[in-house]
């Protein structure tokens, strides 16, 4: 296969990420946008020059591409796959597969028994930072693996009507740190979750949580230590520490210069953090869409697959029922 022709469905914020995405890499081409906003879809498909439709059937039925990136709403994802599925295109799917476990395993030996491949996007293992800390990890340079961090805070607080249907802060922000424990440490066997309502009466007015905690147990004893906040004062607050018997390895936040400030008032001041998940991430979803075309072409690939996204909605159901009922909550394979 030679150039990859795109299709994208969803012209979103993360609609637009991909769209850019694939328009940079050398080996893809955007061909077609849908979104049942069809002004959305035009507006993006204008700015790179592709055809827009509000029907995402229409580019099922065409012969124009050949994979698929699905970044419309999490509600719509399940049965995308299954589309996809059935007219054995490739696709690239957001996260989460659905809040719904059910709906996941309705389609789940369907996906399995298929030949085409289907991936699910969690950019963040793609993250050139936190690659490089998981390639150390496993060529043993901290020993073995005991302890895990990982700190991961928001700016500000998405609008509260997409919050409203996100499947609340466990589904939505913190699966990305479920999936990146999983990458560390494999299976998770218990998870023990508490929720806050720390600033936002929004946010507890629409039953959810604006900051959690959360502790997992991997299957050989590993512990993981994840921290999430709604809410950031210095920006985006992403970090990752991996401690073991013979080490520590840490990522701490990025900021767009190492220039540092001394004077009278302070020593070693740095220009703020990222304060904008684009900024901070841009780099994981061209590696990102990479693995996803090395998948189509050879099958050879470290790109999450359907079954790390079902794990990740496992732990996070797991998490919720724990921060519910403060009991820990036992995960089996």
């Amino acid at each position: 296969m030679d150039t990859v022709r795109v299709g994208l469905i969803g012209a979103g914020r993360i609609g637009q990420v991909h769209a850019r995405s694939v328009a940079s890499h050398p080996d893809t081409q955007l061909v077609s946008i849908a979104d049942v906003f069809l002004d959305g879809a035009q507006a993006l498909a204008r700015e790179h020059g592709v055809e827009a439709t509000a029907n995402p059937d229409e580019l099922f039925d065409s012969n124009t591409i050949d994979a698929l990136i699905i970044a419309s709403p999490t509600a719509t994802h399940v049965d995308l796959i299954e589309q996809a599925v059935d007219a054995g295109i490739p696709a690239l799917c957001e996260k989460p597969i659905d809040l719904d476990i059910a709906r996941v395993d309705a389609i789940r030996e369907k996906v399995a028994a298929s030949s085409t491949p289907i991936a699910i996007g969690f950019n963040r293992r793609f993250d050139p930072h936190f690659a490089n800390l998981h390639r150390r990890v496993q060529s043993g340079d901290v020993g073995s693996l005991e302890q895990l961090v990982i700190i991961s805070r928001d700016p500000a607080p998405a609008p509260l009507d997409y919050l409203a249907v996100s499947g609340g802060i466990l589904r939505d922000q913190t699966i990305h740190d479920f999936d990146m424990a999983r990458f560390f440490v494999g299976n998770i066997v218990s998870v023990t979750a508490q929720g806050f309502n720390q600033f936002s009466e929004e946010i507890k007015g629409i039953g959810d949580y604006d900051a959690v905690t959360v502790t997992l147990r991997g299957e050989n004893e590993e512990s993981v230590t994840i921290i999430n906040s709604r809410h950031a004062a210095y920006g985006f607050d992403q970090r990752l520490e991996a401690f073991g018997n013979q080490g520590m390895l840490r990522v701490e936040n990025v900021t767009d210069t190492l220039v540092r400030h001394f004077n009278s008032s302070g020593v070693e001041a740095l220009e703020p953090y990222q304060n904008f998940f684009l900024q901070r991430y841009m780099d994981s979803y061209r590696v990102e869409l990479g693995e996803f075309v090395t998948k189509i072409r050879t099958g050879d690939s470290t790109s999450p697959t359907f079954e790390d996204g079902r794990a990740a909605l496992v732990v996070a159901n797991a998490a919720t029922q724990s921060a519910q009922t403060g009991a820990t909550v036992s995960i089996s394979s």
